[in-house]
């Protein structure tokens, strides 16, 4: 144990310097390693290593809800120049001890393995480079949580927008899909030069640690073990193969709907199965948003409902959209309380109640994997961790009318709903295979990235492969700079697969349920409680789904997904 012994309270460690931090990682590096000290160490080891995460946590959390917050920014900006570099290179220290001693303890095997790679990549230099990285990311957070345009005489959110572009005015929908274009347009040069800056970085990182190409290390920066670039091609092939022509004939049944010609980008935002623009908004506000959430929770799972209980006790979700707050939605955690922190940009429409049910299903795996005695042990990397959030998507769809304290009077409004949710599930793949394959052509193609206009052919010729059905004449820069939209290319390299692989393992999950909901959830929740201590596909069976790439795999999950949408299509008729 250590003396002192470590603040438990965030306001008091949320300050700390180095300097403060220093003495415990000193006194863990000048202890004799044993079979008899070694789970000691390690607990010692947690404790300190939890409260830089926490920090780290918090202080992204601050920063992120008012980017506008000048002292926000100078905290975090300070913790990752002046305590994060300083705490990675003592952290390196401690997990080469640990391997240089050959010891382990029961259920670290994996995490030793993940220890032996960082250890094996880590750069001095890269300490620095790495908290640059984040701070350049926070310029691109800037930029798009700044971007709003005047709309009925008020200034206006893009995220806010987004619920008025639902009108059925066809016209309208126009109009303001071109004001938001043109809004973020107008910030193209500044993106594009954010982007040369944080892919010149990322270079030089993959250059220190002694690789050839970025990608290649990235692969082993975030423990992909499991699978390689050539099963993501697969992935995307069996995606062109089995979800594009059923992708498409989504489409072409909006397109009907509308009573178009042809589908023109201001269109697909207005989900002509969710609730109509003049329909009363699915939750009064934020706290009405959260209460139903937590009873359909109940109903999924009691322990559940419990844990979701707790975080709106202990006030733990920021959900409204305003201006100046980060874009997206997160769940984070802080875990010397152990316990996390969902974010969101709820704007009052029903595309919230998913985003709400998504990162619930985070915040329960933080929560279900709390029990476990080591840090290391927590994480078991993005591609069973958006299990854990899409799984809940579909399991809590049963209990989404009012009946049973949900959202909806209304059993076609659950219908339109759920139609809404299946169709984005199937509509999503060929998205993520357009981001997906546009970061591997960055990264097999570097030189040619740092130019933006051939970042914007790669990403244009990607969208008219996987996503055919769009009409984007006459708007090609609006196309071609789609992924300045995306975050997770600026902020999160090579993390979007992640979202494909996993939406695969709950669907899985989902058919589970569908004969034997109680054992799905269970096998569910044992999944998550196993934190990253076991390989991908253990965690996948564990959940009663397999960890596939293959077109096999997909037809099936697709064709559960088309046959419950002609259902609940036939209770609309």
């Amino acid at each position: 144990m250590f003396s002192p012994p470590l603040p438990s309270d965030p306001r008091e460690f949320v300050t700390w310097s180095w300097a403060q931090f220093a003495p415990y990682y000193d006194d863990l590096q000048q202890r004799p390693l044993s079979p008899q000290t070694v789970a000691d160490w390690l607990a010692d080891w947690t404790a300190v290593s939890r409260i830089v995460l926490d920090s780290t946590s918090r202080l992204r959390l601050a920063h992120n809800l008012d980017t506008a917050d000048e002292m926000a920014e100078q905290q975090y900006f300070a913790f990752l120049e002046d305590v994060l570099p300083f705490s990675q290179a003592a952290e390196q220290k401690l997990k080469e001890m640990l391997l240089a001693s050959g010891l382990s303890v029961e259920g670290m095997e994996l995490p030793i393995h993940r220890l032996q790679v960082d250890v094996d990549i880590f750069a001095a230099e890269n300490l620095a480079l790495f908290a640059e990285e984040k701070k350049i990311a926070s310029r691109y957070d800037k930029l798009v949580g700044a971007q709003t345009v005047e709309w009925d005489g008020e200034e206006r959110t893009l995220t806010a927008l987004r619920l008025l572009q639902k009108t059925p005015d066809r016209a309208v929908r126009e109009q303001i899909w071109r004001s938001s274009s043109s809004r973020q347009l107008a910030d193209r040069a500044a993106i594009n030069e954010v982007w040369q800056d944080v892919l010149a970085l990322r270079l030089q990182i993959a250059r220190n640690a002694g690789f050839d190409d970025y990608r290649s290390y990235r692969w082993q920066f975030l423990h992909r073990f499991d699978y390689t670039p050539d099963d993501c091609r697969t992935f995307h092939d069996a995606i062109e193969q089995v979800v594009v022509p059923v992708a498409s004939r989504v489409y072409e049944r909006s397109r009907q709907r509308l009573g178009v010609d042809r589908l023109r980008p201001w269109d697909v935002v207005n989900d002509t199965y969710q609730l109509s623009f003049s329909a009363v908004p699915p939750f009064a506000d934020v706290t009405d948003l959260m209460d139903k959430a937590r009873t359909i929770f109940q109903q999924v799972d009691p322990k559940l409902g419990d844990y979701f209980a707790t975080m709106q006790a202990e006030n733990l979700l920021d959900l409204p959209n305003r201006k100046g707050k980060a874009p997206g939605a997160y769940c984070t955690s802080f875990p010397v309380a152990q316990r996390p922190f969902i974010f969101m940009n709820a704007v009052g429409s029903a595309d919230d109640i998913r985003t709400m049910l998504h990162e619930a299903g985070h915040a329960f795996h933080v929560f279900e994997a709390s029990y476990l005695p080591y840090v290391q042990q927590a994480h078991p990397g993005a591609e069973f961790a958006e299990v854990a959030s899409m799984s809940m998507e579909l399991l809590a769809s049963p209990y989404l009318m009012a009946d049973y304290g949900g959202y909806f009077d209304d059993p076609t409004e659950v219908a339109r709903f759920r139609i809404s949710h299946l169709e984005k599930t199937i509509l999503f793949w060929p998205y993520m295979a357009v981001v997906d394959a546009f970061q591997h052509w960055v990264y097999e193609n570097p030189e040619a990235a740092l130019i933006a206009a051939n970042c914007d052919a790669a990403w244009s010729d990607l969208w008219q492969r996987f996503i055919p059905a769009i009409d984007w004449s006459g708007f090609e820069d609006e196309m071609a700079t789609g992924w300045h939209r995306k975050l997770h290319i600026f902020r999160y390299p090579f993390y979007y697969v992640e979202y494909g692989l996993a939406q695969l393992g709950a669907i899985q999950v989902w058919r589970n349920s569908l004969t034997d909901r109680a054992q799905a959830v269970a096998q569910y929740r044992q999944a998550l409680s196993l934190g990253g201590q076991r390989p991908l596909p253990e965690l996948f069976a564990t959940a009663g789904a397999k960890f596939a790439f293959d077109a096999t795999v997909m037809n099936e999950a697709v064709t559960l997904l088309e046959n419950t949408i002609d259902q609940l299509r036939s209770e609309l008729a």
